[in-house]
């Protein structure tokens, strides 16, 4: 078998793991009973949306916290995301383990913490899954997606170049570092289907999935009989 790209630059949230209802969202109503209990109550697809579309702007221009009300909406979203492991798609940590054994490079850059990403691999149990490297959540802009420079880093560690690697997404902070570093992006579309992400996402990707398998088949190539 051959590649198709030498490393994988994924997503945690939503991609690899189905946690935006499970643990981040119920996180959210309970930080909303506590800073803003009169603001009304997204729904899921208003709080993935909120995701796509920026979820510091939504914080700070929509729910307009303050920096000590963003410390209280971390907690209890650090919280939420230490005390559940959400479940991996099925097929997900097969086709990376496969992808691995093959040769290739795996990051994971995610607005999931670093320490909490890597417990969820751990706990599933299959090594030749784990990532080689992992950027999480940073209180630091420059250093959380979709800043440039997790991508760099990881282009430097692996010494590749842009065109050699895939960025796996689900939603648009993995277009922004596309366009920033030249990564081509792809688009993991299993997780959900709402029109207006999943319109984005094919329009701004080199591949749009709507399943794993498809996703297995576009990165490994078979070789032939």
């Amino acid at each position: 078998m051959s590649l198709r790209y030498r490393c994988l630059f994924l997503d945690h949230d939503d991609t690899a793991v189905n946690s935006a209802a499970s643990i981040h969202y119920p996180a959210h109503l309970e930080a909303l009973e506590v800073l803003r209990p009169d603001f009304p109550k997204p729904t899921v697809e208003d709080w993935i949306l909120a995701n796509f579309h920026g979820i510091m702007e939504y914080f700070t221009e929509r729910l307009c916290l303050t920096p000590a009300e963003l410390e209280v909406e971390y907690e209890i979203w650090r919280r939420h995301s230490t005390s559940r492991s959400p479940e991996f798609f099925p097929g997900f940590l097969s086709a990376i383990a496969e992808y691995r054994r093959a040769g290739g490079k795996v990051a994971v850059i995610s607005h999931s913490e670093a320490d909490v990403i890597e417990a969820h691999y751990r706990e599933a149990g299959i090594p030749d899954a784990l990532p080689d490297l992992i950027f999480g959540w940073s209180k630091d802009a420059d250093r959380r997606k979709p800043s440039p420079l997790p991508v760099r880093e990881a282009l430097s560690a692996f010494h590749l170049r842009p065109e050699e690697a895939l960025i796996v997404d689900d939603l648009k902070p993995g277009v922004l570092m596309s366009q920033a570093t030249g990564v081509p992006a792809a688009g993991a579309g299993w997780a959900y289907d709402i029109p207006e992400i999943k319109r984005y996402m094919r329009a701004h990707t080199v591949a749009y999935f709507q399943s794993i398998n498809e996703f297995r088949s576009f990165l490994i190539i078979p070789d032939k009989a």
